[in-house]
């Protein structure tokens, strides 16, 4: 076994020493011996009063983890390949005390591991020789990030790079006439919005966000600033998710309408805010400058509205505009489908403890909380149809767009794709040398992907960490990572898992049920002392678990 204590080594030792001394050493072997056998944790929240999904993660031994949950989640499987649920040895959560190194050093399990993280300049994998699965062709990974969509293509055509994610729609063309190119075309659900905190003034004020809903040309953006292949959003969730757009569609653009409607708000002259976002290129929002500029004219033309455009560096941003303390403006934001189930997109964004957009809606999160349990998509319809009405009844945001995208590679790179559901893995890629560079939009904010929700980090750390099931290349399907099969029972609120066998972690220790229960419980757990990350927010743990357990009271 793994982990033995103090206590138990020493005693071991001792029995050791008795044994070569007779059959009293041996008496002592025979009444130590059970304490060899696998005393497993195990994560309890005690009953399920507490609001959330999970009532217990047990390892009942070294390859077997039992998730109990409080009721059944159809999306569970997609749910558990998803990143920051990844593994770690639990020995270096405690050695790290859940932060500090932890944030660039992840221990893992996966393909490469992490040999230098030189911030604002790149971060330097190795290949894991003792990995479990496919090895890597290329002994270092370098992984680099260029802001402007030209510069990434212009490493690609000098042959700096080998592979270069989030093309400009501009650049798109270039890539498809050059032999020496090619283009890997991205299905990834998505969906851009402007978003709101409705506890100052004037967006608490529903009015004053249906007028700005109404005062915008969505289809004028979409035509200027998205590649083809890009649609107006008509709700949030894009209709490619089953169940995502039930219930009435989103409000067509009439200025005159809008304008009416913020006169009878109190504001007939308009007011002046500020527009917030991270200039980084993103999917559903590949030119986040032009079109904060275009909805700054826009809001002034249509609505009498005077709009700051306010950039921000985008660690600083996603942790200002998703914990609600942009009260004093708009913010620009967007989501990418991490798992194929309308509850990626609608509980994570309105459920009952995202502060995003302020105080969060009943009349919204009462049909999700219900409809989560419910397999049957049929059966489940009707509550996602009330929920979208309410979305925009409300308008704790407005739904912009949903974007194509595309990536390039050099024509040369075997295995080049970008799949529907995280992002490429680094050993499935050959360039026949020894050394590959992969080049993506922004920097990680951290390698502790636990308690973080950007598109960059998870890339990074998708490298490093496994989860217990994984995504397939071309699907969201799921297939076995470092579980073998996750099997449940007849009402899907017991799932069983049983681990691979032999597993490796980069630092040389074994993989067992107990680093997967100290893992989910690191995030899961709110009064763990390991609980502390890069923010602290661990908000898929909180969000798509329903709650964290022992939260703190207030």
């Amino acid at each position: 076994m793994k982990k033995m204590s103090t206590l138990f080594a020493l005693l071991v030792a001792f029995s050791l020493v008795l044994a070569a001394c007779g059959s009293g050493g041996a008496a002592v072997q025979d009444e130590f011996s059970a304490l060899a056998e696998f005393e497993g944790l195990k994560l309890d929240a005690g009953s399920c009063d507490y609001g959330g999904k999970v009532l217990s993660i047990e390892a009942v031994d070294e390859l077997t983890v039992v998730f109990t949950l409080c009721k059944p989640d159809p999306a569970f499987e997609a749910k558990i390949a998803f990143t920051p649920f990844g593994i770690q040895p639990q020995e270096h959560l405690a050695r790290t005390g859940g932060t500090g190194e932890l944030l660039e050093n992840p221990i893992g399990t996966g393909p490469y591991q992490v040999a230098e993280w030189d911030r604002g300049n790149q971060i330097v994998y190795t290949r894991f020789d003792d990995y479990w699965g496919e090895a890597g062709s290329a002994s270092t990974v370098t992984l680099r990030w260029l802001t402007e969509g030209a510069a990434r293509l212009q490493e690609l055509q000098a042959g700096t790079a080998d592979y270069v994610s989030n093309l400009s729609p501009s650049d798109y063309a270039t890539v498809q006439n050059d032999p020496n190119l090619q283009i890997l075309y991205h299905q990834n659900p998505n969906v851009f919005y402007i978003g709101f905190t409705n506890t100052a003034s004037p967006y608490d004020n529903v009015d004053v966000r249906r007028a700005i809903a109404l005062g915008i040309d969505y289809q004028r953006i979409v035509d200027n600033f998205y590649p083809d292949g890009s649609e107006v959003a008509s709700h949030f969730t894009p209709c490619a998710i089953p169940n995502g757009c039930e219930g009435e569609s989103w409000y067509e653009f009439d200025a005159e309408a809008g304008r009416a409607l913020l006169a009878e708000a109190g504001y007939p002259d308009g007011f002046t805010t500020r527009l917030y976002y991270r200039d980084v290129f993103r999917v559903y929002l590949p030119e986040p400058a032009r079109v904060a500029t275009e909805i700054q004219a826009q809001l002034q033309e249509n609505l009498g509205i005077t709009v700051e455009v306010v950039p921000m560096e985008s660690g600083e941003f996603i942790a200002a505009s998703t914990s609600g303390e942009l009260t004093d403006g708009m913010h620009l934001l967007g989501w990418g489908a991490d798992y194929p189930h309308v509850t990626n997109f609608m509980d994570f964004h309105f459920g009952a403890n995202n502060p995003q957009f302020g105080n969060a809606h009943a009349e919204i999160y009462g049909p999700l909380q219900e409809a989560s349990s419910i397999a049957d998509v049929a059966t489940a319809a009707p509550l996602y149809a009330e929920a979208n009405n309410m979305v925009k009844e409300l308008v704790p945001l407005i739904p912009v767009a949903h974007g194509a995208a595309a990536h390039a590679a050099l024509a040369s790179l075997q295995g080049a794709y970008y799949p529907p559901f995280g992002a490429p893995q680094f050993n499935y890629l050959n360039n026949g040398t020894d050394s590959l560079v992969f080049v993506q939009n922004a920097e990680p904010i951290s390698l502790d992907c636990a308690d973080e929700t950007d598109g960059e980090s998870l890339t990074a750390c998708q490298q490093v960490v496994e989860t217990l099931l994984e995504y397939g290349k071309d699907s969201g399907a799921t297939f076995p990572e470092l579980a073998t099969a996750c099997v449940s029972n007849a009402d899907s609120t017991v799932w069983t898992c049983t681990l691979r066998d032999g597993v490796k972690f980069h630092d040389g220790s074994d993989f067992d049920a107990d680093d997967v229960v100290a893992s989910w419980a690191r995030g899961l757990d709110a009064s763990n002392p390991y609980h502390v990350g890069n923010t602290g927010s661990f908000d898929y743990y909180g969000y798509l678990w329903d709650s964290f357990m022992n939260v703190p009271a207030e």
